[in-house]
């Protein structure tokens, strides 16, 4: 991304609506903003709105639109920046911005407006992250952990760690360097400091498990034996009418995937082909497609014709899946109950039919998933990377606080501490590469 360039590109969604905006931002965003608008931008104070129109190349009229002026270095990217707000049409909006690009801006790349507020130092790495992650959030419980770290929580957690390794290391190097005029820094002492530091990394990187799923969403696969009532639990966790109900035993051929939210927490759920032995084709088609979801579920809900004893091959499949979460639903209770639970795993006694019992398979579902609710403004570590990068920090503060039991030299503690500290840089974003930092931004949006 050449950061010298001026830039533009739509950053409301593709569509119809009420506004589009169409973001210009570079050393030259008001001259090239003032070639198609009819008021004269340069002119324009900070942080004000100007009322005109968009000419065409041939002077006619495109559009009327409100021009917003932000000045360097106050504007999202740092840069000066201006943005168009015209109707919210496909065509408008693209016209727009075919002008603004003939005018002399270049499109913007995937992130680029977010990756110039980061090199601006408008925010660091984690904090720039979590823009996109309240883009993409889907539920208000995924933004408001997205919003806390985009306002700083997880960065003021690192930060006094990484003070903390600093100070260990410029006393470890000081006594390296000049041995004659600084002393030994008392080992206990480092090795205290440095656990402490430890203690804070790990406890941080707890949180991923049950963060993550609010960022990630939960995939939860509905499977049992055909005709037990896998689509009407389906149709009762949606509350709504998504699959098709028969008294035919294989109706569900294929794999339907439909979504819904348990206290904030986005969920997946996959109906699948009831298992059995069958000769047709297309039904064997269907059980294989529910063999493959089995493997990527984060729970499985097997569910069991409560009107019924359990058959010998129900439990063959239940136990065949005892290492997975397992939430067994006794589904027909309202016919007879006759099921007998006793697989030792967590089970509902529900009716599908009339809605009994669902609301507890969903706080069950919500319990099972280890979603524990984050507390307002927390840190919480919800990305794959950085519990990654705590992970590594923390196995290089392992290996230093072990070190220092022994008798060697505090130049190998040194480099386990400063590989913590290169650790923890990988989150912030003052030490990465090029590729990794590209790769990163590459995954927002173009507008963004």
């Amino acid at each position: 991304m050449n950061t010298t360039d001026t830039i533009a590109a739509v950053s409301t969604p593709t569509g119809t609506g009420g506004i589009g905006v169409i973001r210009i931002s570079g050393p030259e965003a008001f001259d090239v903003c003032g070639r198609l608008f009819s008021r004269d931008v340069k002119s324009m104070e900070a942080n004000t709105c100007a009322f005109g129109k968009i000419a065409a190349e041939d002077g006619s009229v495109l559009d009327e639109v409100v021009v917003t002026v932000f000045r360097a270095p106050h504007s999202y990217t740092g840069d000066d920046t201006a943005e168009i707000s015209c109707h919210g049409g496909m065509a408008v909006t693209r016209a727009v911005l075919e002008r603004v690009l003939e005018c002399g801006a270049r499109m913007a790349e995937g992130g680029e407006f977010t990756y110039r507020a980061f090199l601006a130092g408008k925010m660091d790495l984690a904090e720039a992250e979590a823009v996109n992650d309240l883009i993409k959030a889907r539920t208000e419980a995924a933004a408001k952990i997205a919003l806390s770290q985009m306002e700083g929580s997880l960065s003021r957690a690192l930060l006094p760690v990484r003070d903390a390794l600093t100070g260990i290391l410029a006393r470890i190097e000081a006594c390296i360097d000049f041995p004659e005029d600084v002393p030994e820094p008392p080992r206990e002492e480092l090795r205290t400091e440095i656990e402490t530091a430890l203690k804070s990394l790990t406890d941080l990187a707890a949180t991923f498990d049950g963060a993550r799923l609010y960022r990630e969403g939960l995939r939860v696969v509905i499977t049992g034996r055909v005709n037990t009532g896998k689509s009407s639990l389906l149709n009762a966790l949606l509350r709504s009418d998504r699959a098709i109900v028969t008294d035919i035993e294989g109706t569900t051929r294929d794999v339907i995937e439909e979504s819904f939210t348990v206290k904030g927490l986005p969920v997946v759920a996959v109906d699948t082909a009831g298992l059995r032995e069958t000769e047709d084709k297309v039904e064997r088609m269907g059980i294989d497609l529910t063999r493959k979801a089995l493997e990527k579920a984060d729970i499985i809900l097997f569910v069991l014709d409560g009107s019924r004893e359990v058959t010998p091959e129900e439990r063959a499949e239940i136990e065949s899946l005892r290492d997975k979460k397992v939430i067994l639903a006794v589904n027909k209770i309202d016919l007879n109950p006759a099921a007998e639970g006793d697989f030792d795993l967590p089970a509902v006694r529900l009716s599908a039919e009339t809605g009994e019992g669902v609301e507890d398979l969903r706080n069950m579902i919500f319990d099972l998933a280890g979603a524990a609710e984050i507390a307002p403004g927390s840190a919480a570590v919800a990305n794959l990377r950085h519990k990654n990068a705590l992970k590594g920090a923390a196995e290089s503060l392992e290996n230093a606080s072990e070190t220092l039991r022994s008798d060697v030299p505090l130049d190998l503690i040194s480099a386990d501490v400063r590989e913590a500290l290169s650790q923890t840089g990988l989150i912030l974003g003052d030490a990465c590469g090029e590729d990794l930092l590209e790769r990163i931004f590459s995954d927002f949006c173009i507008g963004k």
